[in-house]
């Protein structure tokens, strides 16, 4: 008998044992769960937070660059635009300016020699009808 309540002792102590295996390896398992819900959790939250800031940053230097490039470049060609116009518009003045003050100098000293010659011409013929005239009349 008493062989046999030692054997029904380890019996009941390998059960107690096997039962507490179980519920060791079942806290082990909850606890890796936890383990890896948290570690993921933390891990997504912080490359998710990383991409975030790293798409804002490039999102706001590639939006700058582009801004800052279409702004400067349309002031530019504006400017440009403008000052040769005005350039332009200066420089057909001058020239125009010049070139009708030449041209008309130029029709003044003509018409003045034509006027010169003409009265030097009427003059004579003048002079040569009051011959004539006083050769007929006298």
């Amino acid at each position: 008998m008493k062989k046999n309540a030692v054997i029904m002792i380890i019996s009941i102590t390998i059960i107690v044992l096997n039962m507490m295996m179980i519920i060791v390896q079942t806290i082990k398992n909850v606890i890796t769960v936890a383990i890896m819900a948290v570690t993921t959790a933390g891990i997504m939250a912080v490359a998710t937070t990383v991409i975030t800031v790293d798409i804002m940053v490039v999102t706001t230097a590639v939006a700058t660059t582009v801004t800052t490039v279409g702004i400067t470049t349309v002031t530019t060609v504006g400017i440009m635009a403008v000052t040769t116009a005005v350039i332009m518009v200066g420089i057909m003045v001058v020239t125009t300016t010049v070139i009708t003050v030449g041209i008309m100098a130029a029709v003044e000293d003509v018409v003045a020699a034509g006027a010169g010659f003409f009265n030097t011409g009427a003059l004579n013929q003048q002079k040569e009808l009051k011959k004539l005239s006083s050769f007929f009349v006298s």
